[in-house]
């Protein structure tokens, strides 16, 4: 049986505190670049601090114009976006850092709902490669499937419980409310959201109800 959903308010409360904890450390640094650029002298470091703000400038941007897709409106009920824009926010949002993105699938307009789906289905499958590896994305008709393959790969603790609603909501905090979000949203796109781990890799995988 599910559990009460939680309340409107207090799930909007907590995404906007998982948006700002993601914006938090590239804006940090951007300040501490400029602090750096006032008080220094010496050429080689305000090289070092104008690298730094160009880097977690452009950070910030992409996670965003991620967060923007992924939780925000994105469009009046009923839109369409692009599939096209959905890979290349999320090619800037992950980085070329610890994870190796591989995308597969039509470059297509898909309901809005979907879209957002999938881009949390790969903020889910982030937290399941700590250690980074390789994320893959494969769209096929009425099905989504993400693929995560790297060491250590497991799904944390309570992620079934938190997808398929039957999480106790009180328990819900801004580090774990992006995967109870990820199952409010398959919920409304009309889709079953399902969960696999194997030896070294998690699959999440969403089919049309």
């Amino acid at each position: 049986m599910n559990a009460a959903p939680l309340e409107a308010l207090e799930l909007a409360a907590l995404m906007c505190s998982r948006v700002c904890h993601d914006v938090i450390s590239p804006v940090g640094a951007i300040t501490n670049g400029l602090e750096v650029l006032e008080d220094e002298n010496d050429e080689k470091m305000r090289g070092f601090a104008l690298d730094l703000i160009k880097k977690s400038a452009e950070q910030a941007s992409a996670k965003l114009q991620f967060a923007r897709l992924a939780f925000g409106a994105a469009g009046s009920a009923g839109a369409q976006i692009d599939l096209g824009d959905a890979q290349d926010v999320t090619s800037g949002f992950i980085g070329k850092e610890k994870v190796t993105l591989h995308w597969t699938g039509p470059r297509e307009t898909r309901p809005k709902n979907e879209v957002k789906l999938l881009l949390n289905m790969i903020l889910v499958g982030l937290t399941t490669i700590p250690r980074g590896g390789d994320l893959s994305v494969g769209i096929d008709g009425s099905s989504i499937v993400v693929l995560c393959v790297g060491e250590g790969a497991n799904i944390p603790a309570g992620t079934s419980e938190l997808l398929d609603g039957t999480a106790d909501v009180e328990g819900i905090d801004p580090r774990s409310v992006q995967i109870y979000f990820t199952g409010r949203v398959a919920t409304q796109a009309g889709m079953k959201l399902d969960v696999q781990a194997g030896d070294g890799e998690v699959q999440l995988i969403a089919r049309a109800v």
